[in-house]
């Protein structure tokens, strides 16, 4: 990875700060493509869900010395199907169910990660640190990102209609059930890939907020990819630099960013037309 200190010296920048770019605008394209069907399913309570849910999965890799990606993957995986079988298997509605899951396995996480004796931050882990990231977690970022693309790609007529009409889906034969673990199981990586750069706490903001900005803009589900992505990139890159002249958290920051565009386009998005129609009842 020589070729960062050389592009870092030719920029006249710190190193951590390009890392840090690099990482934003990765964490920005995956996000905006996840995200977009997790907004269109009307399941961001899930995607907050599992990335709480991979903690105990973190320190259970950790105690086996293996890599997180798959302690967090397998918890994640499993917090997915629990919802699902209790919204199933009984009365209680999915926000109760996600509520459930989401403490209990975060409640696990703290526990397990206090007894590991690890050294492992809490903090790090809750709150993320992008300035902080190494060329092998960017690496894995970009390969989580091909991987994202390549299987929306392939299955993407299937995630459309089963975001836009599961019970038309289903008339077709289609499983569904499929589409939705394959997204979980996408979600899942992305949320571990996305814990050393922004936590936690923070994860759900980035896959949340520029798709349901996208939204707001958008007519074609292709089109709202793209712009929830390119979003992304602008809330990441535009923390990071906010963060470096300002001395300020850069998850925070790139949260902040995606919640002010998200803002303004609330209110003059001609989607929404909440300007449109306070100038209606005015005049």
């Amino acid at each position: 990875m020589e070729w960062l200190f050389s592009v870092a010296d030719y920029f006249n920048m710190p190193v951590s700060m390009l890392t840090a770019l690099l990482a934003s605008v990765i964490l920005g394209i995956t996000s905006g493509i996840l995200g977009s069907f997790i907004v269109l399913r009307r399941l961001s309570l899930m995607g907050d869900a599992l990335s709480h849910a991979v903690l105990p999965g973190v320190a259970v890799s950790y105690m086996l010395g293996i890599n997180m990606l798959f302690g967090a993957t397998f918890f994640g995986l499993l917090a997915a199907g629990l919802i699902e079988f209790i919204t199933k298997k009984s009365k209680i509605k999915t926000d109760a169910s996600i509520g459930i899951i989401l403490s209990s396995f975060f409640a696990l996480g703290i526990i397990l990660i206090t007894k590991a004796e690890s050294g492992t931050d809490l903090n790090h882990i809750l709150f993320g640190n992008i300035l902080a990231v190494t060329p092998n977690e960017i690496l894995q970022s970009f390969i989580i990102l091909i991987i994202v693309l390549v299987i929306i790609t392939v299955f993407y007529k299937g995630f459309f209609v089963t975001s836009f009409d599961p019970v038309v889906a289903k008339t077709y034969g289609m499983n569904t059930n499929f589409y939705h673990y394959l997204l979980m199981f996408l979600l899942t990586i992305f949320t571990v890939s996305a814990l050393s750069q922004v936590g936690i706490v923070l994860v759900v903001a980035l896959l949340v907020t520029p798709a349901t900005t996208a939204y707001l803009w958008s007519k074609h589900l292709n089109h709202m990819i793209i712009g929830a992505s390119l979003l992304g990139v602008i809330s990441g890159v535009g923390g990071v630099l906010l963060s470096f002249n300002y001395n300020i958290p850069t998850s925070a920051a790139i949260v902040l960013i995606g919640a002010i565009i998200f803002g303004v386009s609330f209110v003059f998005s001609p989607k929404n037309g909440f300007f449109k129609q306070r100038k209606k009842v005015i005049g």
